[in-house]
């Protein structure tokens, strides 16, 4: 054969959750793999911003699917909790709506149970147990013919079920809508609201996202977990691994092109004109940026485009220190809008900031039992949702100032107060977002998944470049931090497959070939 085969070279661009996966992953199976990234850090829409000395956690704040990244960490010879602290959440989040009442969602199913009966009577908690168990089902019947499926398609769906599919398809709800399927399940607007949120963990509408999201209720009871530090330790911790396996990080590398002259990816060309070569390359952004040409003419046809109408969500968010008076905060905590279908239609169908917005508030100095007390200053993240269309009609700064007099208005109505000093909060715009995220045009988790094909049409891991490959929250299986962990094994696994299949069909003397290092006998760290 020629002496030992040198190892293949794979770039990864953008070190997002997604990239941070795949790189590891291919790392391990024994590919020279460098990790390209504009940020001046890992980690993506896990971000932290620098507010009055302290760093406020500014992306997302829920880790579920704990089991995914423990597999992950396991493929590197690593432990999770042995990188990571992370403590479960008995109270999953605490809800305020117009009327006054309160309620939490607890990490026990019995103990929301009585919550529901408390808040709604013993009609609604017995519509909250048969949720449950609808959920639970969704849930097995779409993890492995979607979920952990690298490229679904209805037809490897129905077969992932097996005899009797079809029916169990059907009892998933494709074809409602999560509101419909959740108004099935409970008659108090209270509890709609509550249930139909989910649609909004990928950036939709519960009026037009399909019913099968309501699988998210059921990821969160088998539990929410937070990461001491901030979910920024988990991109931390696997840049860590990735060195120790030999990846190459270099931040601050912005990439202008993608380039593949025959149709064949052959490498990327930085901003500073300097050229890497790869036998293949994994592109970790918002997939819209390669059909807008941001990347190049030569991978402009990789993916289809998303058209405005089809962006999910944005959002104002504020990363702030201030004093908390006249609320008892949990760590997660949502305060609902009077007329749900209102703000959602502020949203998608008038495009525009909503009139009366729903306020995430994470108290991120607050325990994981809903139980401390905070005195004085403490870090607060707050956000409201808000359209995509930083490229066609971006916000006034009079819109997003009076959004933000809506959003001071509705806390007061549940008697929160935050005060602190102006120099001590930092607002993030959704042209902020474009900025950071390009061809995002501000969209936080790529196309919206309205409409029962919605989740079929994301793309995968391939794309129609040969050697190109995707990985993110853009991309199949979806938006969140598990998810995109699960879009970054699907591409590396692609890869790997991509680059075996192109070392066979080279002549035996010509170096190439994978070393497939195991985790746990093999390789140096």
């Amino acid at each position: 054969m020629g002496g030992r085969q040198a190892r293949r070279r794979v770039v990864v661009v953008g070190a997002g959750i997604g990239g941070l996966v795949a790189a590891l992953v291919m790392a391990v199976a024994g590919a020279e793999v460098t990790v390209l990234e504009k940020a001046p850090r890992s980690g993506g829409k896990l971000r932290r911003v620098a507010v009055a000395g302290h760093a406020i956690e500014s992306g997302p704040t829920v880790l579920t699917m704990r089991w995914v990244f423990e597999a992950i960490f396991a493929t590197a010879g690593a432990r999770l909790d042995a990188h990571l602290r992370l403590t479960p959440a008995s109270v999953l989040a605490r809800h305020f709506w117009d009327d006054g009442s309160v309620m939490d969602l607890h990490a026990d199913e019995d103990a929301s149970a009585a919550a529901v009966a408390a808040l709604a009577g013993p009609n609604e908690e017995e519509g909250y147990r048969a949720f449950r168990r609808l959920t639970a089902e969704v849930f097995g019947t779409l993890e492995a013919g979607f979920v952990e499926h690298p490229a679904p398609n209805i037809a490897t769906l129905t077969r992932s079920v097996g005899l009797g599919g079809l029916a169990r398809l059907s009892r998933i709800e494709p074809f409602n809508a999560l509101a419909k399927v959740v108004g099935r399940h409970f008659r108090d607007p209270r509890l709609r609201q509550l249930f139909g949120r989910y649609a909004t963990y990928c950036g939709s509408s519960p009026y037009l996202a399909p019913g099968p999201l309501m699988l998210i209720a059921h990821v969160e009871q088998r539990g929410v977990w937070l990461v001491e530090g901030g979910l920024t330790r988990i991109a931390e911790a696997l840049e860590r691994i990735g060195r120790e396996w030999g990846i190459e990080f270099r931040h601050g590398a912005e990439v202008a092109a993608i380039e593949a002259p025959r149709g064949t990816a052959t490498g990327v060309r930085l901003g500073s004109g300097e050229r890497i070569a790869a036998d293949a390359v994994v592109f970790n952004g918002d997939p819209a940026a390669l059909a807008a040409g941001l990347l190049g003419s030569d991978v402009s046809r990789a993916v289809p485009g998303v058209a405005p109408g089809h962006r999910s969500l944005s959002a104002l968010t504020w990363s702030m220190r201030g004093d908390v008076q006249g609320f008892p905060l949990s760590h997660h905590n949502v305060f609902f809008s009077k007329d749900y279908p209102a703000e959602f239609r502020d949203l998608f169908a008038r495009n525009r900031l909503p009139e009366d917005p729903t306020v995430y508030v994470c108290a991120q100095d607050r325990d994981a039992r809903a139980t401390a007390t905070v005195r004085g200053e403490e870090s607060l993240f707050l956000l409201v949702n808000a359209p995509a269309r930083s490229d066609t009609h971006p916000f006034s700064q009079e819109e997003i100032a009076a959004c933000e007099t809506r959003m001071v208005v509705r806390l007061a109505r549940a008697g929160l107060r935050i005060s602190g000093r102006r120099e001590a909060s930092v607002r993030t715009e959704p042209g902020d977002f474009a900025a950071m995220f390009p061809g995002s045009s501000g969209a936080l988790y790529g196309r919206a998944s309205h409409g029962w094909a919605a989740s079929f049409r994301r793309p995968g891991a391939k794309t129609r470049i040969k050697g190109l490959f995707l990985a993110g929250g853009g991309t199949h299986p979806g938006a969140g931090v598990p998810m995109a962990a699960l879009s970054g094994r699907h591409a590396a696994s692609a890869v790997l497959t991509h680059l075996a299949s192109t070392a066979r069909s080279r002549p035996a003397a010509m170096p190439g070939g994978i070393s497939m290092r195991s985790a746990t006998t093999g390789g140096t760290r």
